[in-house]
């Protein structure tokens, strides 16, 4: 089986603010500590990030509050300026890239959502979902019908008329994922875009944005803060403290093996059933597959309830509904029990 393509590479990414900012790092000795920071009259947002993004998986960046997850999206598209190192797209440095050509790169080839919708009120679902479209300078018919599409995909179909302040907080945010997924980014980043939901619309909307990877396969750079919404999504996590990754993984690596006391008390309270993979506990494929099913991204704890009905055995699916294994439940009791 080949290697995953990597479609983001980055490289040694400082951010630090204040005067002199890229002289005083070089004049440190490129890695610079925390005290040497401060003493220096900086303030450190990110530091010495190294991370590879590879084409069609969910990597996400989390931390808590001030732990520069943020910063570090806004400098993979250049919202915010890196005071240092190289961020690589389709193996060409973003750094290099003048205003103009990010410009373009921003329009064409990424997408990103934010906490904040950030909807013209002035506009009706429609338009708001084409604007971007409209930007590209492409004609009327067509980025209507494009945005139409991404309106039907996330769910909201019958309300292209409608404008912000009918919707929901809940739809709202449905109408800026198809919105920045009107034109149809290689790269999408989304920056807490849930946080602002109350739990049951999170949950929805968590349920809605593995529906639509399942059918698009984006590639993808989520932030958050909350464990389990990362554990949810992700197809791995990078852990962010002080500016800096303390360890990169799937999130069974980072909860079953914590590289340092910090992630270890960060994924204390997580139970090893809501963060293993059903694909890791399965077994393979033989005799007569049952009919009851469950998909392979599914964790042991959405899978166990599956049994209730007395089941001893569950078909494992892959995304394009194939079979890829058996799920026993005296393999789902004891991992729960042991967990």
């Amino acid at each position: 089986m080949s290697s995953p393509e990597a479609k983001l590479v980055c490289r040694n990414i400082w951010k630090l603010f204040g005067h002199r900012a890229a002289e005083k790092l070089s004049e440190m000795g490129g890695n610079p500590s925390l005290e040497d920071i401060s003493a220096a009259e900086l303030v450190s947002a990110v530091r010495n990030v190294d991370l590879t993004v590879n084409e069609g998986e969910i990597f996400v960046i989390m931390g808590l509050s001030g732990s520069g997850k943020s910063t570090l999206v806004r400098c993979l598209s250049r919202l915010v300026e890196p005071t240092a190192g190289e961020i690589l797209f389709h193996g060409t440095n973003l750094l290099a890239a003048t205003e103009t050509e990010m410009i373009e790169i921003r329009r064409h080839k990424m997408g990103m959502v934010f906490q904040h919708f950030a909807l013209l009120p002035h506009m009706t679902v429609l338009n708001n979902v084409a604007f971007p479209l409209e930007i590209q300078g492409i004609g009327r018919d067509e980025r209507e019908h494009r945005a139409r599409d991404m309106i039907t995909l996330v769910g909201l179909a019958g309300r292209e008329d409608s404008y912000p302040r009918e919707l929901s907080g809940g739809q709202q945010q449905r109408v800026g994922i198809a919105r920045s997924l009107a034109v149809e980014p290689e790269l999408w980043f989304l920056d807490e875009p849930f946080s602002a939901l109350d739990p049951l619309i999170r949950r929805e909307m968590q349920d809605e944005f593995i529906r639509l990877q399942s059918v698009l396969k984006k590639t993808i750079v989520f932030i958050t803060h909350d464990f389990d919404e990362a554990i949810r999504l992700a197809d791995r996590i990078a852990i962010m403290k002080d500016g800096e990754i303390v360890q990169s993984g799937t999130p069974e690596d980072i909860v079953l093996n914590p590289a340092t006391d910090y992630v270890e008390e960060f994924t204390r309270a997580v139970p090893r059933a809501k963060v293993v993979r059903v694909a890791s506990v399965m077994k393979p494929a033989s005799g007569g597959a049952p009919e009851k099913e469950v998909s392979d991204r599914s964790t042991v704890s959405d899978a166990a309830a599956l049994f209730l009905d007395g089941a001893e055995r569950l078909r494992v699916n892959s995304a394009d509904g194939s079979l890829v294994g058996i799920l026993h439940k005296s393999d789902v009791v004891d991992l729960m029990l042991r967990g």
